[in-house]
């Protein structure tokens, strides 16, 4: 099968929904060039100009002026290389500098279509698509298993990077502001703070798909199950070209031979056991604390998941 689509790609979910691992096997094409979080607040000036005031910041047709022009330069491969240079303070941001300059270079270079990775991008996903023009895959997990991945990390969320972006409250999320007044101060309570944040999420994108009907929406676990077939026919569903290559990396990157746990250090690794990760939650939370994350997130799981999927 040849490529048929030069749209941008977002791929987008809540944090810690496999976005990563999902961006980076679609782009084991090398037509496409990965743009890595440019709404993340600690992005890198020289992949997108303009800073990030908050997680998750929400884009729409009311404050698009802010974004749109540092957003087309992103998508034409513009590299902001002085910006760059002045916020260099470690060699760690120097190696980013030069992987991130030769993805820019390259994707300029042979006309690449370029896939934004970016869970914080997920409430402007609708901007994404309608302004940018970009096909939208959102990634869905379990929210036991989001949950305990952020409780591994020991990963907080605070509330108010929401409720103090007064369009997005609007648009999507007053209906939980006094949840999200309540969660504030609970700072050690990792289980009310994402499973809140993940009921949000996926509610959100359950209305969006009225909105936007080519949206994508794939589980984590029907892709970490079949591999293979899973990523082939999101290929086919994007217009790519699903090579032997393409499915020699899927492979790879899956194997039963990979580690069954991503370490501490290397959250964002890509090469696991996919199948082994699928219920690992089990492991990882009790048996009260299941059913916690199961009755908190119960009016929104079951769009997604259903008894089984529990067990």
């Amino acid at each position: 099968m040849t490529a048929t689509n030069n749209q941008p790609i977002l791929v987008s979910g809540v944090h810690r929904s496999g976005t990563t691992w999902v961006g980076k096997m679609l782009a084991a094409d090398p037509q496409i060039a990965y743009i890595s979080e440019p709404l993340n607040v600690w992005h890198r000036p020289g992949v997108m100009r303009i800073p990030t005031p908050r997680w998750y910041s929400y884009i729409c047709e009311d404050n698009q002026s802010d974004y749109e022009a540092a957003f087309h330069e992103m998508l034409s491969f513009q590299y902001h290389t002085g910006l760059e240079i002045s916020s260099i303070n470690s060699m760690k941001d120097l190696f980013r500098m030069g992987r991130d300059w030769w993805r820019f270079s390259n994707g300029s270079r042979k006309s690449q279509v370029p896939l934004i990775k970016d869970p914080f991008a997920i409430f402007s996903s609708e901007w994404f698509s309608s302004f940018l023009g970009c096909q939208v895959v959102i990634v869905v997990r379990h929210p036991a298993a989001v949950t305990s991945s952020l409780m591994k990390l020991g990963w907080n969320f605070d509330f108010r990077d929401l409720l103090d972006q007064p369009l997005l409250m609007r648009d999507w999320l007053d209906p939980f502001r006094s949840e999200m007044e309540h969660i504030i101060e609970s700072t050690d309570d990792l289980i009310a703070q994402s499973c809140l944040l993940w009921r949000m999420v996926y509610q959100s994108v359950d209305e969006l798909r009225q909105k936007l009907p080519e949206l994508i929406i794939i589980r984590h676990e029907d892709l970490s199950l079949d591999p293979k077939g899973r990523f082939e026919q999101l290929y086919q569903e994007l217009g790519l070209e699903y090579t032997s290559a393409v499915e020699e990396t899927i492979r790879d990157a899956s194997s039963r031979r990979n580690p069954k746990e991503t370490s501490q250090r290397g959250v964002h690794s890509v090469r696991i056991d996919s199948q082994a990760v699928i219920k690992s939650w089990q492991q990882r939370l009790s048996h009260v604390e299941i059913e916690r994350v199961r009755q908190l997130t119960s009016d929104v799981a079951p769009l997604y998941y259903d008894v089984g999927d529990w067990q």
